[in-house]
């Protein structure tokens, strides 16, 4: 059996939108994708999570990993002075070690408060669904606003809390819809796409949150995206875009002032 003769597998795809195949059988399957319209917008999602993971995650990767967190130094340092007991007691310095590791990739090295870390992981969702699904020109949603109280209704029964889509007109921007996006810890948070005339997109995430935790509107960049993040009333929000900090900021008051609890 030839090379071109041999079907694609789901792996090949993968390794096609992470550029890991060879000329030969990139061609073939650059070939074939053009006959399956719907697998090429598939494969085209795979590009688009994995850019949007590696801009979510980039500041993080590119710094060197502290000393005393280097697990093979660890380890060395055990294995010198070996004991009896070293098969028991290995398992227990590894998962402390990378207990270690993830604090210190989450950027705080002392133990974050809840509100902090809490920030931390609105910020990296709300930039990671930006470049995974606003940045897609055919497939930003899952659900139009043609149906607003709809849209509003089956948000709100995912979340368990009241969702109502922001209006963004006085700023431009009209509502596209919005679809529903995983946490880290399997639950569910909404993201909204709008869109001005010229076609620049902007993304608001809701996230829901501890009652207690309250933060105040905080701005981060990653590349050419901007972001304003905040907690309020056990919601977190985060609005990404390619705009000035102080356009997010407008955009971030009109949005307070249409989700301020009555009275």
């Amino acid at each position: 059996m030839t090379t071109a003769e041999r079907p694609i597998s789901a792996d090949e795809l993968h390794a096609y939108a992470d550029d890991r195949l060879d000329a030969l059988r990139r061609r073939e399957v650059e070939h074939y994708l053009t006959t399956q319209p719907e697998l090429a917008r598939q494969v085209s999602g795979y590009r688009a999570q994995r850019d949007g993971l590696r801009m979510a995650f980039a500041a993080s990767a590119t710094e060197p990993i502290p000393p005393e967190l280097n697990l093979n130094r660890l380890l060395e340092a055990r294995l010198r002075r070996r004991p009896a007991w070293w098969s028991v007691a290995a398992s227990g310095l590894l998962c402390l070690a990378l207990g270690g590791a993830a604090g210190w990739y989450l950027g705080q090295p002392q133990q974050p408060s809840r509100t902090t870390l809490a920030m931390s992981l609105l910020l990296q969702q709300a930039m990671a669904s930006h470049a995974v699904y606003t940045a897609d020109p055919r497939h930003p949603i899952e659900m139009t606003a043609a149906e607003p109280s709809y849209l509003s209704q089956w948000l709100s029964d995912r979340l368990h809390r009241s969702v109502v889509p922001p209006d963004l007109t006085s700023a431009g921007y009209r509502l596209l819809g919005g679809r529903l996006v995983a946490t880290e810890r399997g639950g569910a948070a909404a993201l909204f796409v709008y869109e001005d005339t010229h076609g620049d997109r902007v993304s608001v995430l809701l996230r829901p949150m501890a009652p207690e935790l309250h933060a105040a509107r905080e701005d981060a960049s990653r590349g050419t995206l901007n972001s304003c993040t905040w907690i309020r009333n056990g919601m977190g929000f985060a609005i990404v875009a390619g705009l000035p900090d102080q356009t997010l900021d407008r955009i971030a008051e009109q949005i307070n002032r249409q989700t301020a609890a009555p009275g």
